[in-house]
Formats: structure tokens, sequence, C-alpha cells
């Protein structure tokens, strides 16, 4: 019986090696791709960059630091947007869970409205907010809210009524219940929402940052687009996508970390 147990972190471990090494032959492979096209099939420079030039204007970008003020600006957006979708999507998420009737009639709504490109109702924004942050942040936090509320009435959903009904039989309190029976029952499927909520607010904000904005990673993209500064465009892509990457590595980590915990 001991033999399966002392086994199963080492076949974790191998896991996560192949992961790692998948992930770093896909990430090889598109480099290998990028050169070839560039410094052996031919392709033009205005519309694919060689590889060593932009990898030339990241370092540049690096040491120059001009990246400070637009990075500060699109977190800060990320920010704001995430924490008001959070908010709202945990409160109402756990609100509509109380009632199968509240469920059968806002669940279908929401997942309704959640399958539109919201994207598509920036003009709307700016309008609203105008071209500064405040239509990110808008745009940001009711895109991500909805997979947040979603996993959050579908975490509460979830939970056996058994354990509800042995704790209420056993006189918990609904504080008591609530701390030590739903949030522990629901969590992982909640952090999962707030993982895909986070996800897709960074999206949403360097994509209309790129539309419309006076600042920001997306604004200076598409500036050195117009300016046709091709290998510091591609550069500032290379950037947006390790920052994102990065970003994302830590909600996941923190994400697997309280799985663990539970």
């Amino acid at each position: 019986m001991s033999g399966p147990v002392k086994s199963a972190p080492i076949a974790d471990e191998h896991e996560r090696r192949v992961t790692r090494l998948v992930q770093i032959g896909f990430v090889a492979a598109l480099g290998a791709l990028w050169y070839l096209a560039t410094n052996v099939w031919g392709m033009s420079p205005i519309l694919l960059p060689k590889p060593q030039g932009a990898f030339n204007e990241l370092l540049d970008i690096l040491r120059s630091g001009e990246f400070w003020p637009d990075l500060f600006l699109t977190l800060a957006e990320l920010a704001g947007a995430f924490a008001i979708s959070m908010t709202l999507g945990l409160g109402i998420g756990f609100l509509v869970s109380l009632s199968p009737v509240y469920v059968r009639i806002f669940e279908p709504l929401l997942a309704g409205v959640y399958a539109v490109p919201i994207i598509l109702f920036l003009p709307l924004y700016v309008l609203f907010f105008g071209l500064g942050a405040s239509s990110k942040i808008a745009l940001g936090a009711t895109i991500s809210f909805y997979p947040i509320v979603l996993n959050t009435i579908a975490g509460f959903t979830s939970i056996d009524k058994l354990y509800v009904t042995s704790a209420k039989s056993m006189g918990a309190s609904p504080t008591v219940l609530l701390r030590y029976v739903l949030i522990p029952g629901a969590l992982p499927i909640i952090l999962s929402g707030l993982r895909m909520g986070f996800t897709v607010a960074l999206l949403s904000i360097i994509g209309s940052e790129t539309i419309a904005s006076l600042a920001g990673l997306g604004h200076r993209i598409v500036n050195l687009a117009e300016s046709l500064e091709i290998a510091r465009m591609f550069a500032y892509i290379v950037f947006v996508i390790a920052i994102a990457a990065t970003l994302n590595g830590i909600v996941s980590r923190l994400e697997a970390s309280r799985g663990m915990d539970k």
C-alpha cells in the first residue's frame, strides 16, 4: 500500500517537468519559425522584423525604462477593473445562489449576456467615460464580472445539500455555515472564476487601449505601428506577452496554493 502513495509526488513532479518542457519547446518553435521567416524565407521586414532586431529594441526599452508610465497605467486600470468585478461578482453571485428561483432566473440571463462580445460597446464606454483610464476600467470590470459571478453561482450551488443540512441540524449559525461549509465547498470553482476574470480583464484593457486611449501599453503599440517602427512594436508586443504570462502565472499559483490549503 505504501508504494503508490510514495510514487504520487514523483509522478506529479515528472508531469510538471514534461509540461514545462512542452511549453519551452513551443516557444522555441515559434522563435525558430520567426527566424526562418525573416532570415531564410525573405519575409518583408515591414510585416515581420528580424528577431535579432526586435530583441535589440527590447533591450533598449528595458534599459531606457520608457515603459514604466505605460505599464503603471495599464496595471492600475487592471487593478481597478478587477477590484470592481470581484466585489460585484462575488456579492451578486452569492445572493443569487441563495434561492433556486433566483438561480433559474438570473443564471441563464447572465450567461446569455456573457456570450455577447462586450468589446463592441467600447465606443459607448468612451462616450460615457472618455478616452482616459475610466473607460478602460469600466470595460474591463464589465467583461470580467461575468465569469466571476457565474462561477460564484456554480460554486455555491454545487455544494452537497447534505453538508448544509447536517451543519444546520447541529445548530450552526448562518455565519458559521458560511465560513466552514459554504465558502470551503465553493472555493475551488470561485477561484477558477477569479482567474478567468483576471485574465479577460487584462486582455480587454490592453485590447481597448489599442483602439481608443491616450496612454498605456496598447496605445504605445499602436503608435509604433502607425510610425512604422515595426521592430520596436514587436519588442513591445513581446514585453506585453511576458507581463501577461507572468501575471497569469502568479494568479494560477495562488489558485493552486489555495486549492492545496483546502
